[in-house]
């Protein structure tokens, strides 16, 4: 309807027995730059006389996004205010409200309505300042209650399926994060939701109530700290640098976001202000991350190219709303501005409003899922490919290391072996000489898991090739650390040869292994470089008998390094006391204590019986 309009500040205009004959007339539907080109006033009134039917009741007026300051007046009785008009105190206005119209002014039959409105230097900045078509409903209460619920949800639908989707995308990423603390992205995912689901209950709240502009303040970090993760997440997911350039461009974002809050609290600003503050922003979200996800696109990143569209239709958006804002400020095309904002930005599905942006936001967060479903499937394969290899190599690893222990006369023998995961680093191989001796070699490869058990499968089998053509302990480790070096990629390996003959006499070199328990006592051993290490190192033998009815025992470094949840060590006295024990039970006590690392335990016995008969 055409509305009567005054610029300046008297109460007497709420009154409805005012005069307002000599008012403007001005139509909501066009822009107020029209009546003001080059002035900019910053209190006008609006008033309107209604016809009524003075039995009717019920009557009610909704408003919704006036201005930052506002009163309205029904027959001179206030009946909706937010903020304060003078002195100024800006408030949100973007809530929806909702008054009755008092059933005595109904009752004379004609209704006043009159609007006092604070238009700051911010609201000038809009294409409409001030009252518009759209800000003002009356009718039945019911009738605009439901309305005003409907509008909400057509408005908002698309809002809170990215708000709730991303939570709960938020949490998966999270849960994959800590499984995968590599990947650095999930948790920018995780952080980015969760700042957005922070603004969640204020944002609804802000639907029916307006609150003082101040409240900016506890939303701006949020939407600050929702920027940088998003800015965090789109490099991590491309694997770019987070070089200077950009980390200096998001503190200039931060700086105009923090200003753009403070303008917004207290209602200054211009809209060269307002646009300013907003371009270090605008820049990295319409303008870095498409461009990055473009050239990655086309270097065959398959995550730039589902990310690229919805990031296209955002920065489209902002775009869009950059040049409406600035055609705005021309006062001839403010009107025609505002009839293409319409037309561009809000599309009427049903009840529901498509806006291009929710759209940009539903888009991107959907992308983020099918990501992350393709990286799990991705991962599931190569997990399953893993556990193929690694069941491989346990099968291999099951031939190479004894299971049963060949029966050598003279000799009883018992092993245990304990991988700490599938696959082990430990390695041992009892072999008979042709002479009726036993050649032990034990040893452990540093590392676990795969690679240290394909160095495993080297070195069984070049112990295995040796020994065909030497028993000499200190040659099997020569040429076992010729093999290793240039091989082990920097990694080394530990190993103790001890040769057993049948009448008793033991020689031993060890390569930087733990040295063998003799019935309870330590045997001492030079001390020497593990495997791997030094090219041409020499090794020294030690020797000494093993009497009828003896035992040596030999461990890997797993058994005395077995660690307890108080961080104590099973250490060598504790290796030393049970060193007499069952090799199974020796293992089982490290084990329970905390094992750590592979454990391996082997005792070589001295058969009484054979011993006396030779």
């Amino acid at each position: 309807m055409t509305w009567l309009i005054h610029s300046g500040d008297d109460m007497a205009w709420a009154q409805p027995g005012f005069d307002d004959s000599q008012w403007m007339r001005f139509d909501p539907s066009s822009s107020l730059k029209v009546l003001y080109p080059t002035s900019r006033p910053e209190i006008v009134w609006y008033r309107l006389h209604v016809k009524v039917a003075p039995g009717e009741t019920g009557l009610a007026l909704a408003e919704w996004n006036l201005s930052s300051a506002f009163e309205i007046y029904v027959n001179g009785q206030k009946v909706i205010e937010t903020g304060e008009v003078k002195p100024f105190k800006p408030y949100t206005f973007d809530a929806r409200l909702l008054a009755r119209i008092p059933d005595a002014a109904i009752a004379t039959g004609s209704v006043t309505i009159a609007m006092r409105a604070h238009i700051s230097q911010l609201d000038w900045a809009n294409s409409a300042p001030g009252f518009y078509t759209t800000n003002l409903t009356m009718g039945q209460e019911d009738a605009l209650s439901d309305h005003m619920w409907l509008t909400v949800i057509g408005q908002n639908a698309l809002s809170w399926f990215y708000e709730l989707v991303g939570l709960g995308l938020g949490v998966v990423a999270l849960a994959l994060f800590v499984a995968q603390p590599r990947q650095r992205e999930y948790l920018w995912i995780a952080l980015m939701f969760c700042a957005t689901a922070l603004l969640m209950p204020l944002t609804f709240y802000r639907l029916f109530h307006n609150l003082p502009a101040g409240w900016g303040y506890v939303s701006a970090p949020l939407q600050i700290a929702s920027l940088i993760f998003e800015t965090l997440m789109f490099f991590a997911l491309l694997r770019i640098p987070f070089g200077r350039w950009i980390q200096l461009l998001l503190v200039v974002a931060v700086v105009g976001m923090i200003v753009s809050t403070i303008g917004t609290a207290h209602g200054i600003g211009s809209w060269l202000a307002t646009l300013l503050t907003a371009i270090p922003e605008l820049a990295i979200i319409a303008g870095v991350i498409p461009v990055l996800l473009i050239l990655h696109f086309r270097r065959g990143n398959r995550e730039a190219g589902i990310l690229l569209v919805p990031a296209l239709l955002s920065s489209l958006s902002i775009f869009l709303y950059v040049g409406f804002f600035l055609l705005g400020q021309i006062a001839g095309l403010a009107t025609l501005v505002l009839t293409l904002e319409q037309v561009v930005f809000n599309w009427k599905v049903g009840p529901f409003v498509v806006n291009m942006g929710a759209v940009g936001e539903c888009l991107f967060v959907l992308s983020l899922a099918v990501i992350m479903v393709l990286r799990s499937t991705r991962i599931s394969r190569q997990q399953g490919l893993m556990e193929s290899e690694l069941a491989a190599a346990r099968e291999v690893q099951q031939i190479i290391l004894p299971d049963q222990i060949e029966t050598i006369p003279g000799f009883q023998i018992e092993s245990a072996y304990q991988p700490a995961q599938q696959v082990g680093g430990d390695f041992f191989q009892i072999l008979p000489t042709p002479d009726g001796a036993l050649l032990l070699v034990v040893g452990d490869v540093a590392g676990k898991g795969m690679p240290a058990a394909m160095l495993v499968s080297v070195l069984v089998g070049a112990i295995r090739g040796v020994a065909e053509y030497t028993s000499d302990p200190a040659e099997l480790l020569g040429n076992l650390n010729d093999r290793l070096i240039g091989r082990a990629n920097g990694g080394f390996a530990t190993a103790l040869v001890a040769l057993i003959s049948a009448n008793g006499a033991v020689t031993i070199a060890n390569a930087g292994h733990l040295p063998p328990y003799l019935d309870g006592r330590e045997v001492e051993l030079p001390g020497v470089f593990p495997l791997g290490i030094e090219p041409c190192e020499r090794y020294q033998t030690i020797h000494f008998r093993l009497e009828p009815g003896s035992r040596l025992t030999f461990y890997s470094d797993g058994i005395v390094e077995a660690q307890n949840t108080r961080g104590e060590l099973f250490g060598f006295e504790r290796g030393r006391e049970i060193s007499t024990q069952p090799v199974a039970a020796i293992v089982e006590a490290a084990k329970q204590f905390g094992q750590q690392d592979d454990m391996t335990a082997i005792a070589i016995t001295r058969d009484r019986a054979i011993a006396s008969a030779a």
